[in-house]
């Protein structure tokens, strides 16, 4: 047993010097309930955009309506996963970077993810207040929610195009975000993408 316990720190020193292996230093894992919120977050955003884009190709009222509605209640639950993801990160703190980048990668990084929370939020509300401007109520599985605006048909002219800008950045943020994860992936070889991968195993 006595060369059982000697092996660890053997083989701790080792990795310490092959890029990508988890070692002592590297940051925890990250929280498995972050990681099914991050993906299901991404699940429910591809919905909702491939729903209303679907929308935009088919004829028939009830046949839109439906997807519109399945729109509004994917939008509404990407704001109830933000909800859930900024409470946790409350809660959890701020975590050891991952990988040996600078400062003004670092910066870049962060800012990135602070702009995507605040999209986040943004994007369902703004869908929210369209939809109440166009004197549309706004059901969420049975319930009807609350107007947040009056209708106004000038309103709801400028919510369209905040709605479409706001998604267009958010689509340029996405994919600035996977490049960034891929880059860390192949380029940097640590483990930033491993981390938040689905069904990974703790080191």
């Amino acid at each position: 047993m006595e060369w059982q316990n000697k092996t660890p720190s053997t083989t701790d020193d080792h990795q310490a010097h092959v890029p990508g292996d988890a070692h002592a230093d590297d940051p925890p894992a990250r929280p498995r309930a972050l990681v099914a919120l991050h993906w299901l977050t991404a699940l429910f955003l591809a919905i909702a955009a491939i729903l209303i884009l679907v929308r935009d190709e088919v004829d028939g009222r009830a046949l839109r309506m439906w997807l519109l509605e399945g729109h509004r209640h994917f939008g509404l639950l990407v704001l109830l996963l933000f909800v859930v993801r900024a409470a946790l990160r409350f809660r959890l703190g701020k975590w050891p970077a991952e990988g040996d980048t600078s400062p003004l990668i670092r910066f870049a990084a962060g800012s990135t993810h602070l702009a995507l929370y605040a999209l986040l939020l943004i994007q369902p509300l703004l869908g929210w207040a369209l939809s109440n401007a166009q004197g549309k109520p706004v059901h969420f599985f049975g319930l009807t929610l609350p107007a947040i605006v009056a209708s106004d048909e000038d309103l709801a002219d400028s919510l369209t195009d905040w709605h479409q800008g706001v998604a267009w950045l958010l689509l340029a943020l996405i994919t600035l975000h996977v490049a960034a994860a891929l880059w860390h992936h192949v380029v940097l070889r640590d483990r930033t993408l491993r981390l938040m991968l689905p069904g990974r195993r703790r080191s």
